[in-house]
């Protein structure tokens, strides 16, 4: 076993039904660390998404760092939020109808946590009015997911006067930076910051000036960061990656040399050896997410195993000529392709400190709340 393999290696991994997903607080905290000092120790210019985190034990680790604003998507990663005591929540999503009174609701229930929404037309807006939620207009940036394109200015400024003294900033989430071909040295996402400017120089003119601008995930961030207009700016940036905390393939790839480990493994149990190059184990994509293509995952400490395209709970894995084939029923430790989803597989997480297991914890916001209120449900029976 490498020096990598035994910095997850479990003392007692037979107690343990597999596939299982493993969290390493220690490294969790290096992670913190590592994002911090990007933003020069503020820990105001941080507000992780918690699609990653998903744990209410993960996310009080966080503020334990003194992290207090946050990003979501869904409302019951809002209500884990909210539980484990943020004081400031950004439901970085368009919602409307049940989800929006759902909002409203959580935001009524923790009065001591400010809950904003996102919108990008004055119907949105208006839906929210004298509800006591904070509003952030949504700026597309060319990614065209959501929100009003950066290149209509005027309308941005107009709706920012309607919504009035609710308005608290612009969220402008560049993920597409991350996209194959994109500049990686920082100018294709500078030149958007420089378009964002001209945006706030609008409102500012108007007499709408931002209090708070939001841009970045993961890939961007130091991107963000580095520009000059975003650090002096009459306003508060905030970065907002979030898969930092625990860290995949994919973002170790992109941020490399920051002192960034994988926090979040799946341990997984060899079952078969279907062919002489080839063993199989029990991690497929219900358990190791394949939305970001195959390879799934590597293996920990074993560069002379390849991944194979996985069933629901197969992972074939392919041997190659210097390897050499693991036992039926030894473990392996497998990092993810993309974590955010395959945090999101599980049910609970075993917490791993030193090599031994400290317990179990509830991946909190897992999937999504009840689609009933509790008041709903007993009107239905």
């Amino acid at each position: 076993m490498d020096d990598q393999a035994s910095a997850y290696a479990l003392e007692t991994p037979d107690r343990i039904l597999t596939p299982a997903l493993l969290i390493y607080p220690e490294i969790v905290d290096s992670n913190i660390q590592a994002t911090l000092r990007l933003t020069g120790g503020d820990p105001n210019r941080w507000r992780p998404h918690i699609k990653t985190a998903k744990l209410g034990y993960v996310i009080r680790q966080m503020i334990g760092h003194g992290i207090k604003t946050f990003k979501c998507s869904t409302t019951l990663e809002l209500l884990t939020a909210c539980e484990a005591g943020a004081s400031d929540i950004l439901l970085a999503f368009p919602v409307t109808g049940a989800n929006a009174s759902r909002t409203a609701d959580l935001a009524s229930q923790f009065p001591n946590t400010r809950v904003s929404v996102l919108v990008e037309s004055q119907q949105q807006a208006d839906s929210w009015a004298n509800s006591g939620v904070g509003i952030f207009i949504d700026v597309n940036p060319g990614m065209n997911r959501t929100g009003i394109s950066q290149e209509r200015a005027n309308d941005i400024r107009d709706l920012a006067r309607r919504i009035g003294a609710a308005f608290r900033g612009l969220h402008y989430y560049d993920g597409h930076i991350s996209a194959s071909g994109v500049a990686k040295d920082g100018t294709t996402a500078h030149a958007g910051y420089d378009r964002l400017l001209e945006i706030v120089d609008a409102l500012s003119k108007a007499g709408c000036a931002p209090g708070e601008v939001i841009t970045s995930g993961t890939p961007a961030a130091p991107h963000a960061l580095s520009h000059v207009g975003l650090q002096a700016g009459p306003f508060r940036h905030q970065i907002s990656p979030g898969t930092v905390v625990y860290n995949d393939m994919t973002s170790l790839e992109q941020l490399p040399n920051l002192g960034y480990a994988a926090a979040a493994v799946v341990l997984t149990a060899v079952i078969s050896h279907p062919a002489p190059n080839v063993f199989t184990c029990d991690a497929g994509h219900k358990s190791v997410s394949a939305d970001a293509g195959v390879p799934t995952c590597r293996v920990i400490g074993r560069p002379d195993l390849k991944p194979s395209k996985p069933s629901e709970e197969h992972l074939p894995i392919e041997v190659t000529k210097s390897g050499k084939l693991p036992a039926i029923g030894s473990h392996l430790y497998l990092m993810p392709r993309h974590v955010c989803p395959t945090v999101n597989n599980f049910d609970e997480a075993v917490i791993v400190i030193g090599g031994e297991i400290q317990g179990v914890e509830r991946v909190t916001a897992r999937g999504h709340g009840s689609p009933l209120t509790p008041h709903d449900i007993l009107a239905v029976h």
